[in-house]
């Protein structure tokens, strides 16, 4: 048997990784700003996540959600006082996609309406409704197709204004930053706009932090920026630090029953063992600050490139737009420069390392980028390949 092949693969083999960095098969250094697509959130093998999963896993690794599992309560507990949301409910899942699923779902069982108002360029993940709400039409497959998702303009007031006149919405769904749309920040005033909408229309706002929140941005979540809560936020990526953990938290506004959702793996032992190691670093070592103020360093900093067009984002979530002309750039940072990072269409390098990126790894980067953009010429690297599996 042979795998299926729709992963276009670079041709390195990572080993070994502690905090931002990791090692291939012949003992290459990389620095990893992108942290396999933002899931790395308190770095590789974090000495205390690891403790963590080891110590739970000599006690018990799984059972399911017919029984008691206290780990879950103290993640929600310890979730809701970092995030600042204590009053809200959470669901444990899988992945990020799962999520939203679950989140779609659960805001049409409230209001019992169909419509869904998503934007251009939004990726909410590749499940059949979550796809049905990523604007990227060659991963929807015939059977996910469906006329209850309305896509509007990123950012588009009126637009946003005439579709919740015209239609029973259920949701709007939206990313406090694009990621795989490119780290396209929302305004606060068009986050406002929902809130403010959802409320008049009795819909209910769905945050995506799948990618942006978990701290990423200096906050805990992206749209908290805005001065709102949404009703229901998503998460997986850097819950787990790499252990597939997912979840949603729900505003107290929306009751739950009894086989409303459902999961086998979701919210295991493991897995809430992972997420409260997470959140332990988190608190102890201020990522969310760290995360703000390296972020902004870097943001400044590439600021004073004149090579570059615009520099997008907030905290340790940034996306350079370069010109054509540097379209090898992301290749030879990392074929070059041993150096990962993300990328999005059409020339969008994307930087999601781990909230506790230091100023000299920071520093290591800016160095090795101020050369490949004064490096005009052709790369002679091998082909790479965006690596972009989400």
């Amino acid at each position: 048997m042979k795998l299926f092949d729709v992963y276009p693969i670079n041709p390195i083999n990572i080993v070994k990784g502690v905090g931002s960095l990791v090692y291939d098969d012949k003992g290459t250094e990389y620095l990893d700003l992108y942290g396999g697509h933002a899931v790395i959130s308190i770095g590789h093998t974090n000495p205390h996540y690891v403790q963590r999963l080891e110590d739970q896993l000599h006690q018990i690794g799984f059972y399911s959600n017919s029984i008691e599992i206290p780990l879950q309560k103290e993640l929600a507990e310890k979730l809701g006082k970092i995030s600042g949301k204590d009053d809200y409910q959470l669901f444990l899942c899988n992945s990020g996609a799962e999520a939203n699923e679950n989140a779609l779902k659960l805001a049409s069982f409230y209001n019992g309406k169909k419509k869904v108002i998503a934007f251009k360029g939004a990726f909410h993940g590749r499940t059949s409704l979550a796809v049905a709400a990523t604007d990227n039409p060659k991963i929807v497959a015939p059977i996910n197709e469906t006329n209850n998702v309305i896509f509007l303009p990123w950012c588009d007031e009126q637009a946003l204004e005439q579709a919740f006149a015209v239609n029973e919405i259920s949701s709007v769904i939206i990313e406090g930053i694009q990621g795989v749309g490119g780290i396209q920040v929302a305004s606060l005033s068009f986050l406002q706009k929902i809130r403010s909408l959802c409320d008049q229309y009795n819909a209910v706002f769905i945050a995506d932090s799948v990618q942006c929140g978990y701290g990423r941005t200096g906050k805990f979540f992206s749209h908290d920026f805005a001065g709102v809560n949404a009703d229901i936020y998503s998460m997986a990526k850097g819950m787990g630090n790499g252990f597939p953990v997912g979840g949603i938290i729900i505003s107290p506004k929306i009751q739950p029953a009894y086989g409303m959702l459902g999961t086998t793996f979701g919210g295991n032992h493991l897995a809430c063992a992972a997420g409260l190691a997470v959140l332990e670093v988190m608190q102890r070592d201020n990522l969310m600050q760290n995360a703000e103020e390296i972020g902004s360093y870097l943001i400044d900093e590439i600021k004073k490139f004149d090579q570059v067009k615009e520099v997008r984002g907030r905290g340790l979530m940034i996306g350079i737009e370069l010109p054509v002309e540097l379209a090898n750039a992301r290749k030879d940072l990392l074929f070059k420069h041993h150096i990962f990072t993300g990328e999005a269409k059409p020339n969008v390098i994307r930087l999601l390392p781990a909230l506790n990126l230091t100023k000299a790894h920071a520093d290591r980067f800016l160095e090795a980028f101020a050369t490949v953009l004064n490096q005009h010429a052709p790369s002679k690297s091998p082909p790479l390949v965006s690596g972009e599996t989400l």
